[in-house]
């Protein structure tokens, strides 16, 4: 047996994994979602989620986005502070604490949200005993609020982890250069360090982006309330209704929203290419 037959043999298995589990259901979502009630080819499905759930899109691109923007600050300010900050404490104690949220999976993260933003919560309740805020002041954060907390809540160590590692393999001198010459840590954060790790932090940002968008359980625990997020229409054509069809466009519609977001990143890619010498 050749070497090239025997590395087959070997990937055999995964691909076939990845052809029962992926592509097979990917297949049938595509052919359901442009299938129509009496056959053929048709857009009707596409139609349908237009017209029930165009808020509901809107509403989710907002949410992701603006998860994502947060994320990307937050992700920012603990790289940063890992990388360049001189207070061991606080280095020290931030570097033992901002991995936690990455080993806690959406729903725990979901239900951990749901006891502290909530009316009667574990924040408000905490204000109340503190002397902050009086007991009828007490307002709900299960809303949207919540949504983009808990995301941002649970995609920052992943952003950071990507991000202080890039800012760990780049070149020390020139960041001390800037100290030397009198630049505040946060312009050698801003003006050199960033501008160098660009590229990792946007794959993270495009990570997440795709990650958010297909959590299930976080707006359908945190927010109850329309508008929603897609993949809770999702679940609700299927389970209310049985209409796959539907369900299937709505899935279509987040596929291209995932593409978009990867084809941003590959064209930033490529223009990077190019204007490299």
């Amino acid at each position: 047996m050749s070497q090239r037959q025997l590395a087959l043999l070997l990937i055999a298995p995964g691909l076939a994994l990845v052809a029962a589990l992926f592509l097979y259901p990917l297949s049938f979502s595509l052919i359901s979602a442009f299938t129509g009630p009496q056959g053929g080819v048709s857009l009707d499905s596409f139609r349908k989620a237009w017209e029930l759930y165009s808020r509901d899109m809107l509403f989710t691109v907002v949410i992701v986005l603006a998860s994502c923007l947060f994320t990307g600050l937050a992700a920012i300010i603990i790289a940063g502070t890992l990388t360049l900050g001189e207070n061991r404490w606080i280095v020290g104690t931030l570097k033992a604490l901002y991995r936690w949220p990455l080993f806690i999976p959406f729903i725990v993260a979901a239900q951990c949200m749901r006891t502290f933003l909530a009316k009667n919560g574990l924040m408000n309740n905490s204000f109340v005993a503190m002397g902050l805020m009086e007991p009828l002041q007490a307002v709900s954060f299960l809303d949207w609020r919540g949504i983009i907390a808990t995301f941002v809540w649970k995609q920052t160590p992943f952003v950071a982890l990507l991000l202080a590692g890039a800012l760990a393999a780049i070149d020390r001198a020139t960041l001390e250069a800037g100290r030397n010459l009198g630049a505040s840590r946060l312009r050698v954060l801003v003006e050199l360090a960033l501008p160098q790790v660009m590229p990792q932090l946007l794959v993270a940002l495009v990570l997440s982006f795709v990650t958010m968008l297909s959590v299930l359980s976080v707006p359908m625990m945190v927010a109850g309330s329309q508008p929603t997020m897609l993949t809770v229409d999702m679940a609700f054509r299927i389970n209310a209704y049985g209409d796959y069809a539907t369900a299937n466009a709505l899935g279509v519609i987040t596929y291209l929203l995932s593409a978009g977001a990867a084809i941003i990143y590959l064209k930033r890619g490529m223009a990077g290419k190019e204007v490299a010498p």
